[in-house]
């Protein structure tokens, strides 16, 4: 398939990896980005606070500009580790980072919406059972809202040895 412009969603998980190689192995586009979403302190706080009924410790805002700071350095490393594994895959790509301002799947449409992507790629955790209860999947979220083409590799996958792409990520772009 030749697109002109994809965008794969990268969090630094192996599943991220391995939509990384599909993505490579099968296709072909001019310009790729290769995308992080990240959250700032206080959202985090916010979502986690929702899961404990409400309970959300007090923070200072100056505690949270270097918290924020910190993390967004950290989605930085991460996404250059994305955009080198893409390298490293056969692709040219360029890095992004997203802020999360509700949800890591609105962020990532709204990101695809802005880069006028062709073909948005993503990942999927894999969870089953009561985890996936608790955590909804924002690969299902993104192919629901989205209205672009949207390629899914699924977690399960890895075991399909004769579709799986012989991707491996180089260790000297490990962090």
């Amino acid at each position: 398939m030749t697109s002109d412009t994809i965008m794969i969603a990268y969090d630094g998980s192996q599943n991220a990896e391995r939509a990384i190689g599909y993505a490579a192995r099968f296709l072909r586009a001019k310009r790729t980005y290769v995308v992080t979403a990240w959250e700032s302190g206080s959202h985090q706080a916010a979502r986690l606070s929702s899961l404990a009924g409400g309970l959300q410790p007090a923070m200072s805002s100056e505690y949270d500009v270097a918290v924020d700071d910190e993390l967004k350095v950290e989605a930085a490393q991460v996404n250059s580790r994305g955009v080198h594994q893409a390298h490293d895959a056969g692709m040219t790509a360029e890095g992004r980072l997203v802020e999360v301002s509700t949800t890591v799947w609105s962020a990532l449409v709204d990101v695809a919406d802005e880069l006028d992507v062709d073909l948005l790629v993503t990942g999927t955790r894999g969870a089953s059972g009561f985890k996936a209860l608790l955590h909804s999947s924002t690969a299902e979220a993104v192919l629901k809202h989205c209205h672009r083409p949207v390629f899914i590799v699924p977690a399960a996958c890895a075991g399909t040895s004769a579709a799986a792409p012989d991707f491996h990520p180089s260790a000297q772009h490990q962090a």
